[in-house]
């Protein structure tokens, strides 16, 4: 069922596996003329064009932009207390995670005198959207509003689409995760329209801009965070879900296969890839994919992810050339099922998240394991991080010198300034020791 690529008997350069590994991927560029008359309308008109945007995208007006408090608190009340006992145990695990990882303030001695003080200062508002298209995410309503809570940020507001079969607001699963969380201001607006109006605001309306907008969405979500960033910080342009999964023959086949088609199930264009160098699990793995997946309720959804180009089985000679294309390929979500499992996993340089042995597959991450679910897809994670604490903190150093220290450090701040030929950097160093007369 799935793509075959055989990369034994060879050791591609990093150039070439770019070019041959599975990889989808979406043109945020094709939309961008799409997306671009959206924004702009929102940024002149507010919410009364996200609204209209809305219509016609969803056909569903909600009664306000805002949701009511009484609809956040009785979305709870609609919910089965299995779920409400579930959402508390994530948010629990998540919130331990996310508030070990706030750093404290660090100060660094250069002289007697001279400091330099690193300190956290967290983002003042945010916008979290949260996606609502062909499933419900009150996961990505506890992955984003956590990391923001326990940062510090004093305002944060979610943006979820409206939905007609619940009255014109946002699903009840996302209003009670919110409420749950503590969360008082929900939009009823999604789409490209949302992250507009999160950029840019409506003050008529009473809905006050934020300073980044973070979450995932699709394609037209992403290409509105593209063209708002400089307004707004973004965390990341987040593309299809993706796993990747290095395997040797110790593996089981069957736990790899759902593991594959958890995240098929996403959406078609979900890339699942298997990287091996035993063809026999290869194959056990086909066959265990090809014998499940049709009785999982999505299963079209499923065989469009797992047949199209981004999803596939990657051979190789053995491990160590598994690590080499794995890196390369820096999935997402990465599994290390493998006969030492933890010390391949130290090795891994590029992954959004590694799942490490049999009993920590990605839907663990995708819920309750304590980490965070955003990550960085299409190969990003060679160079960026998933969403933390640290998404919404900002480092700001205070220079902190006493007249001794600059008068030591001060010929050498001249020098400099007179190299680079700009003598008043210099002379606002010297005027603090010296009189200079006008015009020197």
């Amino acid at each position: 069922m799935l793509n075959v690529i055989d990369l034994r008997g060879r050791t591609p350069s990093t150039s070439e596996l770019r070019r041959a590994l599975p990889r989808g991927g979406t043109d945020v560029n094709a939309v961008l003329p799409t997306v671009a008359p959206i924004v702009e309308a929102v940024r002149e008109h507010g919410a009364q064009a996200a609204l209209e945007y809305g219509e016609k995208f969803d056909r569903v007006t909600p009664a306000s932009v805002r949701v009511p408090a009484a609809a956040l608190a009785a979305a709870v009340e609609s919910l089965d207390e299995v779920v409400i006992t579930a959402l508390q145990e994530s948010i629990a695990r998540v919130r331990k995670v996310h508030r070990e990882q706030k750093p404290g303030p660090h100060t660094t001695t250069l002289a007697e005198g001279a400091t330099v003080t690193e300190v956290h200062l967290p983002i003042e508002r945010v916008g979290l959207y949260v996606p609502g298209g062909k499933a419900v995410y009150p996961s990505s309503v506890i992955m984003n509003v956590v990391p923001a809570q326990e940062a510090g940020c004093s305002s944060l507001v979610v943006a979820s689409p409206p939905q007609a079969e619940h009255g014109g607001w946002p699903h009840p699963t996302i209003l009670a995760a919110c409420h749950l969380l503590g969360v008082e201001e929900v939009w009823a607006v999604g789409g490209a329209q949302a992250v507009a109006l999160l950029a840019y605001g409506d003050d008529g309306a009473g809905l006050e801009p934020v300073d980044i907008v973070t979450g995932p969405g699709n394609i037209f979500v992403t290409a509105a965070k593209r063209l708002v960033q400089g307004v707004v910080g973004i965390d990341a342009e987040a593309g299809p879900s993706e796993i990747a999964i290095l395997a040797d023959g110790t593996a089981d086949p069957v736990y790899l296969a759902y593991d594959l088609i958890s995240q098929a199930e996403h959406d078609d264009l979900a890339a699942s890839v298997l990287i091996t160098d035993s063809e026999e699990l290869a194959r056990a793995v086909d066959h265990e994919i090809e014998a499940r997946y049709t009785v999982t309720r999505n299963a079209d959804r499923v065989a469009g992810a797992l047949k199209g180009r981004q999803s596939g089985i990657v051979l190789v000679d053995d491990l160590e050339q598994g690590i080499a294309v794995t890196d390369a390929y820096a999935a997402e979500h990465l599994e290390i099922h493998t006969a030492n499992p933890r010390e391949v996993a130290e090795r891994i340089r590029h992954a959004g998240a590694i799942f490490v042995g049999p009993y920590s597959p990605v839907p663990l991450g995708d819920y309750a394991a304590g980490s965070n679910h955003v990550l960085p897809t299409s190969g990003t994670a060679r160079f960026s991080s998933g969403l933390s604490t640290h998404t919404f903190l900002r480092e700001v150093n205070l220079i902190e010198y006493d007249k001794v220290a600059l008068k030591e450090i001060g010929p050498h701040i001249i020098a400099l300034a007179d190299a680079e030929d700009l003598p008043a950097h210099g002379e606002a160093i010297r005027a603090r020791f010296e009189t200079l007369e006008g015009g020197n």
